[in-house]
């Protein structure tokens, strides 16, 4: 063969071998290697001790319940019931070893980015009640007028005193 079909597939080998070589130094021996056998994936079992030191930032609203059944129990019959209880309250990270550490976000902020209203017709975002937040009471808190775990609740109170 002549040197133009022998330059490149030199040069080919070379890259292979060189790529082979990186992955050899650089990729640990015990990635992918399960206890079946060797099964390449995105694993490392010597990794397994690193994960599970990591604390877990989120949790579920069932680790809220164990605590406050009252305000779980009351939530979960409320139209806010398929709302996980940090999405409002914040990761519970230090809780319940800081009580404190848990902020309760009241602000109005918080409300609005669910409750603008957005004109999404027939879909579920179109289908949550919306305000005008630049008409519907600008300088007040959500909280003065609604219960956030059962926003009906507080709504069905006001119209019976009226």
């Amino acid at each position: 063969m002549k040197n133009h079909v022998w330059r490149p597939l030199l040069i080919v080998l070379v890259v292979v071998c060189g790529i082979l070589m990186t992955r050899a130094l650089v990729v640990p021996e015990d990635f992918g290697v399960y206890e079946r056998g060797y099964m390449y994936g995105w694993h490392r079992k010597s990794n397994e001790a690193e994960w599970k030191a990591i604390r877990v930032k989120y949790k579920t609203a069932r680790v809220c319940a164990g605590c406050h059944k009252d305000k779980h129990d009351e939530l979960i019959k409320s139209v806010h019931a398929a709302i996980s209880c940090e999405n409002c309250h914040g990761p519970n990270y230090d809780h319940p070893e800081d009580p404190l550490g848990m902020n309760i976000d009241r602000s109005r902020k918080l409300c609005i980015r669910c409750h603008s209203y957005l004109p999404y017709k027939g879909t579920l975002r179109g289908g949550i009640p919306g305000i005008d937040p630049e008409k519907h009471y600008p300088s007040a808190e959500c909280v003065l007028c609604h219960i956030p775990h059962n926003p009906k609740a507080m709504n069905q109170k006001r119209e019976a005193r009226s």
